[in-house]
């Protein structure tokens, strides 16, 4: 049942789950508002929105100058509502006094979206208020560099906002999970879980929802290294990212989820024919990465994709595998530009070898001679025994087929 401890605003309120500055605006009171708090609450946006909340609608949508002019009354809601789209000349003293114990909120909106020295306290908070207080307190601890501390205090916001607002409780323990993945302080996989199960029903949160379903597959994937059952762990969350989300409305978390995939998909091992099918699928969701990176905006994931891709392409059954071959020594070529001699000799070594291989494999011998000589140079010069001798068994076959090749013009 809803907390009435206050008459301007029922408690709880549906802050700090959606984007924000909207994400920290007040559902006013009253029985038309009621259903749009609960629904925002749960992550969900209101079907109508109430002529009240019109703001609201407005904020979320992006449109901050439409909220603003929306947001005409002179009521105390509408006062902070204000405030938090618009902070110039408020009195904020005067404001929190208002507030009662939504007060707090005048001080994490200063420090989150203001700039703020300090965070707020904790004393006069709780619920979701003391979780997005304590979410404040943890981010300035992450600044400072003491990330202990700042896992404790995000488990602490979870904690506190779970009974309330499992939607806000999911992020903060999202949160937490990317701290531990970055800083090895915990089970990040455990938070994760936990994260998108309070996040469970919140459909119109799908963005948040699928950043943690890609932080959870790539946490899992990352365990697959020495637990290579984690991989069919982390490929259910990679699409699920997918299924989420739309390429123009996250287009990078879009781009990283296949190409994710696609990795995932190149690094099972092929146990059955109907495996295969796998290679084609990782094709096109490299295909798909490559939209969203190119070489101008994201060189090194452009890089990187393409290699995948050009890899792919040799080893994916097809009938189509002549024009596979030459496309990708086309694309081995393109990323062979951007691997300086001087500055990445033992990675242009590598991409020479594979372009030589391909060349060979496509009867263009001279041309493959050329790619692979340079490739033994550059391994013989860094002592890298193993892919000179690799390179020389590729050049002697290059040199076996030539001589075929003659002896049969004879």
């Amino acid at each position: 049942m809803a907390d009435t401890r206050t008459a301007v605003a029922v408690r709880p309120q549906p802050l700090g789950a959606f984007p924000l500055p909207a994400g920290y605006l007040l559902v006013p009171a009253g029985e038309d508002t009621e259903a749009a708090r609960s629904a925002l609450l749960a992550g969900r946006l209101p079907d109508p929105w109430p002529e009240r909340m019109r703001g609201h609608a407005l904020a979320l949508a992006g449109d901050r100058a439409g909220a603003l002019a929306a947001m005409s009354g002179e009521d105390v809601v509408t006062r902070y509502n204000r405030f938090v789209l618009d902070s110039d000349g408020v009195d904020k003293g005067a404001l929190r006094e208002e507030l009662g114990d939504l007060g707090p909120l005048v001080d994490l909106v200063s420090f989150m979206l203001d700039n703020a020295e300090s965070p707020p306290d904790l004393a006069t908070a709780d619920d979701e208020i003391g979780a997005l207080v304590l979410s404040a307190q943890a981010a300035h601890a992450q600044a400072g560099g003491d990330f202990a501390e700042t896992l404790r205090l995000l488990d602490e916001a979870a904690a506190m906002a779970e009974p309330v607002s499992p939607p806000l409780a999911g992020f903060m323990l999202g949160a937490a999970a990317s701290l531990c993945q970055e800083n090895g302080l915990g089970d990040g996989v455990e938070r994760l879980e936990k994260a998108l199960k309070a996040l469970a029903g919140a459909d119109d949160l799908r963005i948040g929802r699928a950043e943690l379903h890609l932080s959870l597959a790539g946490a899992l994937h990352g365990l697959a290294e020495r637990q290579p059952h984690q991989l069919a762990r982390a490929i259910p969350h990679y699409h699920t990212t997918l299924q989420l989300v739309m390429s123009g409305e996250a287009p990078e978390l879009w781009a990283s989820a296949h190409a994710n995939l696609a990795t995932a998909y190149l690094t099972m091992p092929m146990v059955e024919a109907s495996d295969r099918l796998r290679l084609g699928v990782a094709v096109q969701s490299l295909r798909n990465a490559l939209k969203v990176y190119t070489r101008e905006t994201h060189p090194e994931r452009w890089a990187s994709t393409q290699l995948n891709l050009a890899n792919s392409l040799v080893y994916t059954p097809s009938k189509h595998q002549a024009d596979n071959l030459v496309e990708a020594v086309e694309l081995y070529e393109a990323v062979l530009e951007t691997r300086d001699r001087e500055a990445d000799p033992i990675g242009r070594a590598r991409l020479l070898s594979n372009q030589g291989n391909v060349l060979a494999h496509l009867g263009m011998f001279d041309h493959a001679k050329a790619k692979l000589c340079e490739a033994r140079f550059l391994f013989e010069e860094f002592a890298d025994d193993d892919s000179v001798r690799a390179v020389r068994g590729v050049l002697d076959e290059v040199a076996r087929q030539q001589t075929v090749s003659k002896g049969d013009r004879r």
